[in-house]
């Protein structure tokens, strides 16, 4: 069994550039990935970067076949560059395998060429996570079933597309479809769409979408999946009557699991929750000493950048003065890539309200800026909310075109306590759609 100094299972964002700097520190790093085809991780691969290239060349009008082509080309390209990123550091070795614990500080690495052991001084999981495929009768057995990763590397275009899932992935990828030519309906059991956002923001998202062509049927109990020799069949009850629904594609879209099956935690003494995730401390230690957990395998919000802030707090621990930990992160925006895009950061009026917190609500439609009369593509509502007492930003819902530019802007400004007054007075280039400041917070 060879000792070394860091063990880092998976080769994801956070992993990735641990192990990139912990070798320019001159330190040993053996990094573990099942799956070649996995370098850099899951954004890289199979999630945000793959997805947004098909979604925006789906907007461009451009051949699903030929997007996807494209989509590979440069997969591959980001999966050998990252490869070697790691691969060329003298102080690396790249294994491809399987990892498994044989206890707190040992593993076993399956590879074609045998079993290898370790003894890791530190080790690092971040094994990232996987689509949850509900137990509906038939759907697992399903020949049309998608996860988010098939719905990618289709040979064809989906001519009927059901979506199980009306949360954000599976919104992103409905709009896709749509605009690639899919007829597509997506089924959700929530009677409320896109609970978590302001009415008047989920009022209009849905009618875009709905613009789009896309059919929503919510607050359905979905029954079986019934296959038959060119498409499916998909039952469900929607106010105590049963339905059904046509396919020849279903993509599950109805959450993420940590990836931790065969890890052999089960020889270990690392706590998990009831749902898989690796339990962390503030300083994203697990339950063992010298053992962390990165990425999406921790569970909360499943962002690539937040594996790389993660990586962050890890060298706060190790090599500065740990001041940076979990509970220093705070008002992480988010965006969805829709058709136009939303975006959020910090409070909205739902949650200002159920918290009793007195805002002042600047409201502005995308129709009044400039910017989007040029770039013809005037859908969508920017909203604020500001502490009537500071002038600082409580929060913001953008939606509209290049929201996700913008919501950057106004979490740099909510982090660093810059008053919304700065941002109304700011002198921005025109026309652009962060001039939309000036109005917004007028």
């Amino acid at each position: 069994m060879k000792k070394v100094k860091n063990i880092i299972i998976g080769f994801g964002k956070g992993g990735k550039t641990l192990a990139k700097f912990l070798a320019k520190k001159g330190q040993e790093v053996v990094v573990v990935e099942k799956s070649n085809q996995m370098y850099g991780g899951t954004c890289i691969n199979i999630a945000c970067l793959p997805s947004k290239s098909l979604i925006i060349e789906s907007t461009n009008g451009m051949d699903f076949n030929q997007a996807v082509s494209g989509k590979n080309e440069m997969t591959s390209f980001l999966r050998d560059k990252n490869y070697h990123m790691l691969a060329d550091e003298k102080t690396v070795t790249v294994l491809d395998g399987e990892a498994s614990f044989i206890n707190n500080h040992q593993i076993r690495v399956k590879t074609q060429n045998g079993v290898r052991e370790f003894e890791g001084e530190r080790i690092f999981i971040n094994t990232g996570a996987l689509p949850i495929i509900l137990p509906i009768a038939g759907l697992k057995e399903s020949k049309y079933l998608l996860d988010s990763t098939a719905a990618m590397d289709q040979t064809s275009l989906p001519k009927k597309l059901v979506i199980i899932g009306a949360g954000y992935i599976g919104l992103e990828f409905a709009a896709m479809f749509a605009h690639f030519g899919s007829q597509v309906t997506v089924l959700d059991h929530n009677r409320e769409f896109l609970g978590r956002e302001d009415d008047d923001i989920s009022q209009a998202v849905k009618k875009d979408l709905e613009d789009l062509g896309i059919e929503f049927e919510l607050g359905v109990e979905i029954e079986k999946v019934v296959d038959g020799p060119d498409d499916a069949q998909v039952f469900f009850t929607s106010d105590g009557k049963q339905e059904k629904v046509s396919a020849d594609r279903i993509l599950a879209a109805t959450g993420r699991r940590p990836n931790v099956e065969n890890l052999g935690l089960e020889n270990t003494d690392i706590a998990q929750d009831p749902r898989g995730f690796i339990k962390v401390n503030d300083e994203l230690q697990t339950s063992v000493e010298n053992v962390w957990a990165i990425g999406d395998v921790k569970g909360g919000l499943q962002f690539t950048y937040i594996s790389l802030d993660d990586f962050r707090i890890i060298r706060s621990q190790l090599f500065g003065n740990g001041q940076y930990k979990l509970s220093s992160r705070k008002n992480i925006p988010y965006s969805v890539f829709i058709d136009p895009a939303l975006s959020h950061v910090g409070l909205n009026e739902k949650q200002a309200k159920a918290q009793n917190i007195n805002y002042i609500l600047k409201k502005l439609p995308v129709a009044a800026i400039p910017k989007a009369r040029v770039a013809k593509d005037t859908r969508g509502l920017f909203k604020a909310l500001v502490d009537p007492e500071t002038d600082l930003i409580l929060g913001a819902t953008l939606y509209g075109i290049e929201s996700y530019e913008l919501i950057n802007q106004i979490s740099m400004a909510i982090n660093q306590k810059i008053p919304a007054s700065v941002l109304r007075d700011q002198i921005y280039t025109h026309p652009t759609m962060s001039e939309a400041f000036n109005d917004l917070f007028a």
